[in-house]
């Protein structure tokens, strides 16, 4: 009975570790298609797209270098560093004041900004496009900012407002008994012990700003404000003809700060989203 209890978990484990491989293999195997892609010659590229590259060619990369890509990484870089900012100067403040701070409507101000997730931002374009023109907003970094800011807040706010429930009220208290306030006890005591969901807000953020498409084309017809995945379409050549070796350069270029973030930050991140144990 044991030894076929046993054989029979032997199989199941077998099964999970086959599932979790194939499924790790569907998600590398985009990244590294396009990798290798972009390391081979042009001759490789026209011959089969499917095969290992028969030697390795930089050229490529020189080709995208000499574009304005560093120009589009700058433009990137501003917007999602800025983006980020105001997400956490905004929401941290607002899920303390939700989770500590005891008013009427508590509850009906968490709803409010919930609703926030529940407006597709495409129904917003045109008035948002008519609203920058009138500001002259268009073609600066704000016609960016703001858009992602304003919804990417909601679901912030309610990370930070979960993540500091579990922090207990006792912290809070005896920092008010001993006389702080409470800008003093977010900035010193909360903020601090939220590094995880912080790390958490920051990273998921980055990722969804680095590689936003919409706004950037709408709001953005100077080319030397282009965002990285706008100024792809750079390698478009005349009738439709596309540079494939430079534009795989390039999205492998692109790809480099969120990989690395990831994987330097990856084991805060997931505690973040466990939210687990509070450390005191």
């Amino acid at each position: 009975m044991n030894s076929n209890l046993l054989s029979m978990k032997r199989w199941v484990r077998g099964i999970f570790y086959i599932v979790l491989i194939t499924v790790a293999l569907i998600q590398i195997y985009p990244f590294f298609w396009v990798v290798t892609s972009s390391l081979k010659t042009d001759a490789d590229l026209a011959r089969a797209a499917y095969l290992l590259p028969s030697e390795i060619f930089i050229g490529h990369y020189k080709e995208a270098l000499q574009s304005d890509l560093l120009r589009y990484f700058f433009n990137s870089m501003v917007v999602a560093v800025s983006v980020l900012f105001f997400l956490v100067i905004i929401s941290a403040p607002a899920g303390y004041a939700l989770s500590k701070m005891k008013f009427r409507y508590n509850e009906k101000v968490m709803t409010f900004f919930l609703l926030g997730m529940m407006i597709p931002a495409f129904a917003c374009l045109i008035p948002m496009f008519q609203f920058y023109n009138m500001l002259k907003l268009r073609n600066t970094y704000w016609a960016l900012i703001i858009p992602q800011v304003g919804f990417g807040l909601p679901v912030c706010i309610y990370l930070y407002k979960n993540f500091m429930s579990r922090i207990p009220d006792s912290l809070t208290e005896a920092a008010e008994i001993d006389g702080a306030e409470h800008g003093y006890i977010l900035g010193k005591i909360i903020f601090p012990m939220s590094k995880n969901i912080t790390v958490t807000i920051l990273t998921f953020n980055f990722v969804n700003i680095w590689n936003e498409f919409t706004y950037a084309n709408t709001f953005m017809s100077s080319g030397k404000m282009k965002t990285l995945p706008v100024g792809l379409n750079d390698f478009v050549g005349e009738m439709g003809g596309v540079n494939w070796g430079a534009t795989f350069a390039t999205i492998t270029l692109s790809m480099l700060p969120t990989l690395i973030i990831y994987a330097v930050l990856n084991k805060q991140v997931i505690e973040g989203m466990t939210a687990g144990a509070i450390k005191s």
